[in-house]
């Protein structure tokens, strides 16, 4: 791995303060990393559940991540691809939490599978499927 759960925290307050408040790395391992939500009332959608964005933000920011612990600090690598499914109401006033592993982790592509838990159930509320882009090496 090239960066650690510190070095991650550090590149996002750097690199985009404009959501680094918004997320904390729970467990990182080589091409695994477990990535919450710290949920507050902007997540939340009408009937009190957490958005879709903010569940999409969740897996991008998370498969992201992941490729930043296994490459380094590559910030121009870029979302290529989703498909997401949304399978259940997630929990309001809890934390999201998003279990990441990367599938594929080439010279020019990544490829990451994430589910997303309302904390403490068993359930998943999300599934997401992610393709990067990283840049060349030069």
């Amino acid at each position: 791995m090239q960066m650690t759960r510190a070095e991650l925290d550090e590149f996002l307050q750097t690199e985009f303060p404009q959501v680094a408040g918004m997320f904390a790395i729970d467990d990182l391992v080589p091409m695994r990393i477990t990535v919450r939500l710290l949920q507050d009332a902007r997540h939340l959608r009408p009937g009190g559940t957490v958005s879709g964005p903010a569940m999409f933000g969740l897996a991008d920011v998370s498969v992201y991540l992941a490729i930043m612990a296994m490459i380094g600090p590559k910030g121009l690598s870029v979302t290529t691809s989703c498909a997401m499914d949304f399978m259940r109401k997630p929990a309001a006033g809890v934390d999201l939490i998003c279990h990441t592993r990367l599938l594929k982790l080439g010279r020019v592509l990544a490829v990451g599978d994430c589910l997303l838990y309302s904390e403490g159930r068993e359930d998943p509320v999300a599934r997401a499927s992610m393709t990067y882009s990283i840049p060349p090496e030069r």
